[in-house]
């Protein structure tokens, strides 16, 4: 990354964004992607929370557009994020935005071998390598959303034609460890697959750039921070998402993001996944009733500003 100024300003009004997906016929096995138009220029600056997939964020605005700052380190651009990136935050002028969601399987056929980064955040052109100034102008170019959807998932499947797929018991072990919500046992995973503790793991690291023990803290911590933004409190969370207590949680958001778990409930990101990425959210257990009823969740009303983007047939902006 290149140093630049740090991130700073206020969260994005979500009411002056639209958000485009993909049409169900033009989506892809282990990939997902969002589009974002932001009508109104304003800088904005938020929390990235972790997620089980590595993330590659194309800014398709004109002039500085994204900044992004993890670790002490700074840079611009569109970026890749390697899986469990830390206490990231993107900011800036950003009027439009593509945001790609690769399965680790799939990254490492689209990105090359150990494509999660082991966490790290670098460049775009850094990670594609060339060609990749020209699929963003293209990308950039494109009169709509639906386009897009289609020139990026043309640039993804030819880049898997040309890197042979992960080991089908590593595949296993993420499918299985994603299925239980992180919580598996490494030692069972071995044993599923046929291979002792060492070799899963070293494989596992070698191909996807994390060791199943900490793919399976990251996907429970997934479950956790979508339960913590969907209004639950963090007692509930903890045991809903096989936590010791309430201090384990605790802890263990704070490692992935640098944030307490109240702050994790009302990251803006979270606050508009169930559109952005439908489906993507973990199953939510029932509140407990109080006096007046169930209690209420914080979730937004269908209908808001924001969800006038969920067609993929939204114009690009």
């Amino acid at each position: 990354m290149s140093s630049t100024e740090a991130p700073t300003g206020a969260p994005p009004d979500w009411s002056r964004v639209d958000v485009a997906v993909p049409r169900p016929s033009a989506r892809l096995p282990g990939i997902s992607m969002a589009g974002f138009s932001q009508h109104v220029s304003a800088f904005v600056d938020m929390a990235m929370v972790a997620h089980p997939a590595v993330t590659v964020l194309l800014d398709l605005s004109e002039g500085d557009g994204l900044l992004y700052s993890t670790r002490g380190r700074h840079g611009h651009g569109s970026v890749v994020v390697g899986l469990a990136p830390g206490d990231l935050r993107a900011a800036g002028r950003v009027g439009t935005c593509l945001q790609i969601r690769l399965e680790p399987a799939v990254a490492a056929r689209v990105l090359g071998p150990a494509a999660a980064l082991g966490g790290r955040v670098e460049s775009f052109g850094d990670v594609w390598g060339r060609g990749a100034e020209a699929a963003v102008d293209a990308l950039r170019a494109a009169g709509s959303w639906d386009e897009r959807f289609a020139l990026a998932a043309d640039l993804v499947r030819r880049r898997t034609a040309d890197l042979p797929p992960v080991d089908p018991e590593v595949a296993h072990t993420w499918r299985t460890t994603r299925a239980h919500g992180g919580r598996v046992r490494v030692d069972g995973l071995a044993d599923e697959v046929g291979w002792s503790r060492k070799r899963l793991s070293a494989r596992f690291h070698a191909q996807l750039g994390i060791t199943p023990k900490r793919a399976a803290r990251l996907v429970r911590f997934d479950h956790a921070a979508h339960l913590l933004a969907a209004g639950l409190a963090p007692a509930s969370v903890a045991f809903e998402s096989g936590y010791v207590d309430q201090s384990h949680l605790h802890r263990e958001v704070k490692a992935f993001t640098g944030l307490t778990p109240t702050a994790v409930a009302g990251a803006p990101w979270l606050a508009i996944d169930d559109v952005a990425w439908p489906g993507s959210s973990p199953a939510r257990p029932p509140e407990p009733a109080g006096p007046g009823g169930p209690v209420p969740r914080r979730m937004a009303p269908a209908g808001r500003a924001w969800n006038r983007g969920r067609t993929a047939s939204t114009d690009a902006h």
